[in-house]
């Protein structure tokens, strides 16, 4: 989904006529999706139906609204971005409890065909209410595929802080319920808790950090998260020796680290106006968005096969005190370590290297 935004963000722009169509598209694709997901038995239908279709079809339902968000607000972008991106959100703190009651009664394959159903009645008829305040006729008309801001080094700098922040925001989400679940022996809707919590403290941070991205630097803005995300890391999960401390862990990360995207407000800003202060032309915020959802992908990709590299063989189990000492010590002290330099850009501007 993130890998494919610069591509659907460019139709968007080139097609602006069809681009009110590709929101009601893509949840139609989602929909379709989950629904054959009922059906596959082999790994591969899976890879291809819920992976690759549902990536493409949920970037052609996401990409139209964060066009349209940028014709509709001027002083308030990042406000507007952040709270209809909270809704994810919304979504991660209610489904996970509402999915494990239904996958314990009426199985895998019920459940997909039922959230599916779901899907499609409310979420394909709210898709018409997308739609961008321009008239296609009247669609701006600068150059569109003007990369040259992205060789600068402020946006090198800020992309290789987003692949960092990517690659350690994603361990907690996948690895949270079994660290409960293996150190404290809980049920399993104490250890969804933990995504719960996390999902739903996100919505505050995509809010308010959306609101901070209309009105300050966006290196101010990554240091609040960077900062905000490391302490929560380095000293509740790792410090963590009762289960409510991990719940506070989960608040504070989601709501420090959860709010990431919402600072892409603030750079595709600058970087637009660095461009066009440095002689580079128009510069397109919306495709420099793109660019860092590329960033994003990249990090969730490379988070994968990390952690199971960074879990193998349990190391630091018995040897340290704390969480750090439950065979997840290297994975906590690698996600806050990915948190700290995700804060490089503000570093490097105030050695005056930006």
């Amino acid at each position: 989904m993130f890998l494919g935004a610069p591509v659907v963000l460019s139709l968007c722009r080139l097609y602006p006529r069809w681009a009110r169509w590709f929101s009601p598209i893509g949840l139609f694709g989602c929909f379709f999706s989950l629904l054959m997901t009922s059906f596959c038995d082999t790994v591969p239908q899976l890879i291809g139906v819920q992976g690759a279709l549902f990536g493409v079809a949920g970037c052609f339902a996401f990409c139209p609204c964060v066009v349209f968000t940028d014709q509709w607000f001027d002083k308030r972008r990042g406000l507007a971005f952040g709270i209809w991106a909270s809704a994810a959100g919304v979504g991660g703190a209610g489904i996970p409890p509402i999915l494990d009651a239904l996958l314990g009664t009426v199985g895998f394959r019920s459940t997909l065909r039922i959230v599916s159903a779901i899907f499609f009645v409310l979420g394909v008829p709210l898709a018409w209410f997308i739609k961008p305040r321009i008239p296609h006729n009247l669609a701006p008309k600068e150059r569109l595929f003007n990369f040259r801001s992205a060789r600068s080094r402020f946006f090198l700098t800020h992309q290789m802080a987003n692949v960092l922040q990517a690659c350690g925001f994603y361990l907690p989400n996948i690895f949270l319920p079994t660290f409960v679940r293996d150190r404290f022996g809980t049920s399993t809707f104490m250890a969804t808790l933990t995504i719960m919590l996390f999902n739903l403290s996100a919505t505050v941070g995509l809010a308010g950090m959306g609101a901070l991205a209309d009105r300050y630097r966006s290196t101010t803005c990554v240091i609040i998260s960077a900062t905000g995300s490391a302490l929560s890391v380095f000293l509740l999960w790792g410090l963590s020796t009762s289960l409510p401390v991990v719940y506070v862990y989960c608040v504070f990360y989601g709501l420090f680290a959860g709010c990431w995207p919402a600072t892409w407000q603030a750079t595709k800003r600058e970087i637009s106006q660095r461009g066009e202060e440095s002689g580079f032309g128009f510069v397109d915020p919306v495709m420099t968005f793109g660019l860092l959802c590329v960033g994003r992908g990249l990090g969730s990709i490379i988070a994968g096969p990390l952690s199971e590299a960074l879990l193998r063989g349990q190391p630091l189990a018995g040897e340290a005190f704390a969480s750090y000492g439950s065979g997840y010590g290297v994975l906590i002290i690698f996600t806050g370590i990915a948190a700290v330099f995700s804060g490089s850009s503000f570093f490097l501007e105030k050695l005056k290297l930006l």
